[in-house]
């Protein structure tokens, strides 16, 4: 069992470690949600056409609304990818890694990647959700 704090990432004994990701974690605190976010510009506009670059500034943006909050990437509890093209997601793990901890740092909640045939912004070709959680004081 693991030792629970207000911020733990849950691994069962006997489990493989998830790598990129946690498979469970227990936050306690103020909540922070956000809606899907995209990968344009704080003025909406869209400046990378490929999908790292659109994952860099998604996470730019998921970044600048936790610190609304007074968070920041170390309070990231999940997050929820949905992406338009599998293929090249996969073709660009490398680079994916290398903006997500750039951004983010080492700090791996529970992720999902999802497939989908589009998304709401006809140019988005990645969108994230995210939840944070800041620790009571």
């Amino acid at each position: 069992m693991t030792t629970l704090t207000p911020h733990s990432f849950l691994q069962p004994d006997g489990w493989k470690p998830a790598k990129g990701y946690a498979n469970g974690v227990l936050a306690d605190g103020a909540m922070i949600f956000t809606g899907g976010l995209v990968g344009w510009n704080a003025q909406q506009e869209w400046v990378e056409k490929d999908m790292v670059g659109q994952f860099r500034q998604t996470l730019l943006n998921i970044v600048a609304v936790l610190a609304e909050a007074g968070a920041g990437p170390e309070h990231l509890v999940r997050l929820t990818w949905y992406i338009t093209d599998k293929q090249e997601y996969n073709s660009n793990l490398r680079n994916f890694g290398a903006a997500y901890r750039e951004i983010i740092g080492r700090h791996f909640p529970a992720m999902a990647v999802v497939e989908v045939s589009s998304l709401m912004e006809d140019e988005a070709r990645i969108e994230i959700e995210a939840t944070a959680v800041l620790p009571r004081t």
